[in-house]
């Protein structure tokens, strides 16, 4: 299995995309100060904002797959919004190609795409789907749950340039795409778009030959850790590279604990809300599976972390569990707790212990602490019970 991203593109993207067969996210006006540096010249707020994006261009794995959703733009003939595909990822996780004027094909594109991925052709098809037919068409649905929220989900809360949909809702979208071109994909290695027919085309391909800058926020997750600074964002982004590669042995045996890590996303919406979950995890697991919802923080954990989670599984097991049948697993990734012997991590504990019960359809929550040891994040399962 794979997990698949939606890349949101525009008209005169789109075309580019297809030629240079990459897909890419970004910011027009950030230069990136801070890969493989311990500070930065950004402020904090647009410095959270690119962490958002280096987390969603790092959750790709090569294998994965890549749609594109075509914005509407009536004067070049697209009077609604398409979903295009299907195209599967190269190489694990985006690469950087930073917002100045070496930027591989800035002019062209007419807008900075920091964060890109290379991409080859999996099962390419000429007409795209609707967003009408993919999100408001139900004649084929028998419940709610089986609507494509991730998608909806994206659609109220705002512009994110990659969106990561569940294995159920690839399934659908696939689907549709099959159905709408009756199973007929355009041959070949090189594409490009006709708007006129509105269609992908077949074409001779385009070398790309831009930069590809690997992505490491580590020395600033550890400048901010050694200054009690606030890093959850840069926690997350690290953890979404790393887990399941073999380069952070802890995280893997904690976190997946030698099963296989068969879908990963993060900032993943569980509600009309502003609820996201932190990161989601599916596990293989011999004729199983196991979701994972893991709660990060960048502090030791409190007592108020218990009420998300909860959130985060009545949301799973109304939406999720129907459509994919698995077992639950709650996480918590937070700081080490020095003294254990405090009253507020007993009261935690004593709230680990009555949501275990509250829950007792899913597996305890499993507490995971983590420190820096020797320039290395370190995690240790701490066991409460």
């Amino acid at each position: 299995m794979a997990t698949t991203h939606v890349f949101v593109v525009d008209t005169r993207t789109f075309k580019i995309h297809l030629e240079y067969l990459f897909a890419g996210t970004g910011s027009r006006n950030d230069v990136i100060d801070f890969n493989n540096f311990m500070r930065t010249s950004l402020p904090y707020q647009k410095e959270n904002n690119l962490l958002g994006m280096i987390a969603d261009s790092q959750r790709i794995r090569k294998g994965d797959y890549v749609i594109f959703y075509l914005q509407q733009n009536k004067s070049q003939r697209v009077y609604e919004g398409k979903f295009f595909g299907i195209f599967m990822a190269s190489d694990n996780f985006s690469f950087l190609d930073n917002n100045n004027y070496e930027q591989y094909l800035r002019a062209e594109l007419d807008k900075s795409l920091t964060f890109r991925i290379k991409i080859k052709p999996f099962e390419v098809y000429a007409k795209g789907v609707t967003e009408w037919e993919a999100l408001d068409e139900i004649s084929r649905i028998n419940s709610p749950y089986q609507m494509l929220w991730s998608l909806i989900y994206r659609k109220l809360k705002g512009n994110r340039g990659n969106t990561m949909i569940t294995i159920y809702e690839s399934d659908r979208l696939f689907k549709l795409l099959r159905d709408k071109n009756e199973k007929n994909i355009v041959e070949g290695t090189g594409f490009s778009f006709d708007f006129n027919k509105q269609e992908i085309i077949k074409s001779f391909p385009v070398f790309y030959s831009g930069r590809r800058e690997v992505i490491n926020i580590f020395p600033r997750l550890e400048n901010k850790y050694l200054l009690n600074q606030a890093f959850e964002t840069h926690l997350q982004a690290y953890i979404i590279q790393h887990l399941g590669i073999g380069q952070n042995m802890s995280l893997d045996e904690c976190v997946l604990g030698g099963l296989e890590l068969e879908w990963l996303g993060n900032e993943v919406s569980c509600g009309v809300g502003m609820q996201r979950i932190d990161i989601l995890t599916s596990l293989r697991k011999s004729n199983s599976r196991i979701i994972q919802a893991i709660e990060l923080k960048a502090t030791t954990a409190n007592c108020s972390i218990v009420h998300q989670l909860q959130r985060y599984i009545d949301w799973l097991e109304q939406y999720y569990i129907p459509n994919r049948i698995s077992d639950i697993q709650p996480l918590i990734i937070a700081k080490k707790a020095v003294d254990k012997t405090q009253k507020e991590f007993q009261d935690l504990i004593q709230y680990f212990l009555m949501f275990n019960t509250r829950n007792n359809t899913c597996y305890p929550i499993k507490y995971i602490e983590y420190s820096i040891i020797d320039h290395q994040l370190v995690f240790e399962i701490f066991n409460y019970t």
